[in-house]
């Protein structure tokens, strides 16, 4: 996916945020481009929607800068903080905050009312934002009367209606069913590209962040441990916390026996019958014969066979120990001697528990890492 405008137009300069002696947000630093939907993805209690809120001017940063593209909205060492309204951002929160006296029209007219934009044009304005969000024919309805996918609509009209630069977004499919979630992403995915509104969105979940972001920021303890399009962070992880948090691996613990003048990297990994693994996927930093390392890889790139290959290098034999069947695909977790690696086979597959198969473990699929401390 390519992002249409490199324009920063959104700059957080190394702000941090106390609440007490807990530093929630530390020293963060980021670029957003205009016009790309970028996202703030971790765990709770990461710092990933104090963030949002001193974006939006709900909360002030302790230290650093703020900066929409170069004006500045906060900066405590200059005693600059401009007021949440009048930084031309729209925001949805998790709760959407639809107000159950008030017709769909009223909801979305109300931030056009309170900057006593005309009658006339809060009218075009209102039809136009709620033709956008497929909510042309309701706006007459009370808010009580919507689904939870409806309400989503209209905050996203509410916050789109007077046209901001930024659209901040604080999980806003969280209180949505799985299959009204997945409808709404495409759903947000298609608005966005249409109206053109850079969207900052803050998410704990995986497979949101990566379905919709251009970019995606992941957080760990109030910092950035890495900022890069979904494939990059999928594919090429730069810390053990991006590598766990996205995604699942299977992890194997073994020290390096050689390294190759190709630069690949034999490692022995004891737990699964002293088996040399050859993996093409260089480490960060040079391994050194004996060292203490971890080879991982997803479990979408095993190789379920029936039996070994020859004397093909990475092949191991297994037995299906449990079978999860997850409709598109099948879940099987391999016993390999006392050790245990999951992998996914087709739906198709007639696998049994018990029954003797060989996994293949592709060397460019294999990345290596250092032991933690």
């Amino acid at each position: 996916m390519t992002i249409g405008n490199n324009t920063t137009i959104l700059s957080v300069d190394r702000i941090s945020k106390y609440f007490g002696e807990n530093k929630a947000v530390n020293e963060l630093t980021l670029e957003i481009k205009k016009g790309e939907i970028f996202t703030l993805l971790g765990p709770s209690g990461c710092g990933k929607t104090t963030t949002l809120r001193q974006i939006a001017g709900l909360e002030n940063p302790d230290e650093g800068e703020i900066h929409l593209h170069n004006r500045i909205l906060v900066s405590p060492s200059k005693h600059i903080v401009v007021p949440p309204e009048l930084r031309n951002m729209g925001m949805v929160f998790q709760s959407y905050a639809i107000w159950p006296h008030m017709t769909v029209f009223e909801i979305v007219a109300y931030p056009l009312r309170t900057r006593r934009v005309p009658k006339a044009e809060i009218q075009q304005r209102v039809t136009r934002v709620l033709e956008q969000v497929g909510l042309e024919k309701m706006e007459n309805r009370p808010g009580t009367a919507l689904s939870g996918g409806q309400q989503q609509r209209v905050a996203l009209a509410r916050a789109l209606v007077y046209e901001p630069e930024v659209l901040l977004l604080d999980e806003p499919f969280s209180n949505l069913d799985m299959k009204l979630r997945e409808q709404m992403r495409v759903e947000l995915k298609q608005l966005q590209r249409r109206v053109g509104v850079t969207v900052i969105l803050v998410t704990h979940d995986q497979l949101e962040a990566l379905g919709l972001s251009d970019r995606i920021a992941v957080m760990n303890a109030g910092s950035v441990e890495q900022v890069g399009t979904p494939r990059q962070l999928y594919e090429n992880p730069k810390t053990p916390f991006v590598r766990d948090f996205i995604g699942t691996n299977v992890s194997l613990e073994g020290r390096i026996a050689e390294v190759l003048p190709n630069g690949e990297i034999v490692v022995f990994v004891s737990q699964i019958g002293g088996v040399n693994l050859r993996c093409s996927n260089k480490m960060a930093t040079d391994g050194k014969v004996g060292q203490a390392v971890k080879v991982t890889i997803r479990p979408e790139d095993i190789q379920v066979r029936p039996e070994k290959i020859g004397d093909q290098e990475n092949q191991l034999e297994a037995t299906p120990g449990t079978l999860l069947f997850m409709g598109d695909r099948a879940e099987c977790h391999f016993e390999v001697l006392e050790s245990k690696i999951s992998a996914y086979v087709s739906r198709k597959e007639a696998l049994t528990e018990g029954q003797r198969l060989a996994l293949y473990l592709p060397k460019e699929a294999l990345t290596i890492w250092e032991t933690e401390a």
